[in-house]
């Protein structure tokens, strides 16, 4: 293990003096004769860096845009961000933090000493200058253990990042811990199949929640995520409000950002319980005090085989729309959003925007449902959009999946609105 004290920080060579001069957000590649070698070498955002023989997954750089653009919001109205990247990898999160959110010091963390030689290289990479200021430490040991310790020496950060492989369940309480109030909590799980509904006994054992198979099961996975991280905050005293949510196919990954401050919900508003019905497609919220009672109209008031419930798991908001309208401004200063980059950043912030909308409750309706429900072809999305809104339901896109709409509109009324069209 390597941990650095703050005696032998000064002249470590884990440590990386600020620069006095501002970063660039959209920082240059570096030439032939400073970078790394050809076939061990990548480019994201302009940065380049090694990903040596670390797990690394180009798919990811649209979750590390999103915690950048955070990081980045946070600093403009705190004066000031510290990160802790609990399980940095290569450091590619890490550098970007650096460099594009400006962060005042990152604390760059993987359990994996192998990587150490890795991680200094791109850390080190064009950030040099003069200065006292210390910007970055690097360790190797337990993401638990490093925050458990920050914990104890006092040592609060501004954002942590947890990007961990299957269930995150583990480190939220030590997190939480070395959090500051007010501060990020940007969490990862990667267990699609408990979100699938298919170990519901592994769910209820990592979340509390014992979630059955639902046909968006990937919103579940990101609700799921939520409740298990609010079950835990208000066990410590602390509320947890979710700033954006993203769920990407690739792995699958389920990324919450949350925000954390003392307090919690009041009578367990937004945690509760969800249903769908097999037999008529459509879907509830239910509280604690109705637990005993839940039913689906469709079976007049009666107990009915077809319901399938999953809970308690958040069913409140995923989104902030007014943060991620500052996330989206900031993202356009940048030159993130054209229609030329590879993550469409741009595309995704404004749909995540739309799914904010109160009007529309959880979950989201698959087109080739609605037309496996009517026997017809599945409509064109945007067609079925214009018609629901004409008819004055609220309706919006899924960020989650490309043929599905989020809409307050009964499954039944879909099925007449499909037929129609598919007559016109």
């Amino acid at each position: 293990m390597i941990l650095l004290s703050a005696k032998t920080l000064s002249s470590s060579p884990f440590l990386l003096r600020s620069s006095p001069h501002p970063q660039n957000p959209n920082p240059k590649p570096l030439s032939a004769s400073q970078a790394l070698p050809k076939s061990e070498y990548r480019t994201e955002r302009g940065l380049t860096f090694d990903s040596g023989n670390s797990f690394f997954r180009h798919e990811s750089a649209t979750g590390r845009d999103l915690g950048v653009l955070a990081a980045s919001l946070y600093k403009k109205s705190k004066g000031s961000v510290r990160v802790l990247d609990a399980m940095c990898g290569c450091g590619i999160r890490s550098l970007r933090y650096l460099v594009e959110a400006e962060a005042d010091f990152v604390l760059a963390n993987d359990a994996n000493e192998n990587y150490g030689r890795t991680i200094l290289e791109n850390l080190s990479q064009g950030l040099g200058g003069s200065g006292e200021e210390r910007r970055w430490v690097v360790t190797h040991t337990d993401a638990n253990r490093v925050m458990t310790e920050c914990y104890l020496r006092r040592d609060f950060y501004d954002l942590i990042d947890v990007d961990s492989f299957g269930s995150e369940s583990s480190f939220l309480r030590s997190a939480y811990n070395a959090l500051k109030l007010d501060g990020l909590f940007y969490v990862t799980s990667t267990d699609g199949y408990t979100s699938g509904g298919h170990r519901p006994h592994h769910s209820l054992a990592s979340y509390g929640a014992f979630v059955r198979p639902m046909p968006y099961s990937n919103e579940v996975g990101l609700r799921m995520l939520i409740g298990g991280a609010l079950r835990e905050a208000s066990v410590l005293g602390y509320r947890i409000t979710p700033l954006f949510s993203y769920y990407s196919y690739h792995g699958p990954v389920f990324r919450v950002m949350l925000r954390m401050n003392r307090g919690k919900l009041p009578e367990n508003r937004n945690y509760g319980f969800i249903s769908y019905c097999t037999k008529c497609g459509n879907s509830q919220a239910f509280s604690w005090n109705e637990l005993g009672r839940i039913s689906c109209p469709c079976s007049d008031a009666k107990v009915s085989s077809s319901l399938v419930v999953s809970g308690p798991l958040w069913i409140g908001p995923l989104h902030n729309a007014s943060y991620l309208t500052e996330m989206l401004n900031l993202a356009e200063q940048w030159g993130w959003t054209g229609n030329d980059t590879e993550t469409h950043l741009g595309k995704l912030l404004k749909q995540m925007i739309d799914e904010s909308d109160p009007k529309l409750p959880f979950g989201y309706i698959k087109l080739d449902e609605v037309a496996s429900r009517a026997k017809i072809n599945s409509p064109p999305l945007r067609t079925m959009m214009s018609a629901l809104n004409k008819e004055g339901y609220a309706v919006s896109r899924s960020h989650i999946a490309s043929n599905a709409i989020k809409t307050n509109c009964p499954m039944a009324v879909c099925i007449r609105i499909a037929k129609e069209l598919q007559q016109c």
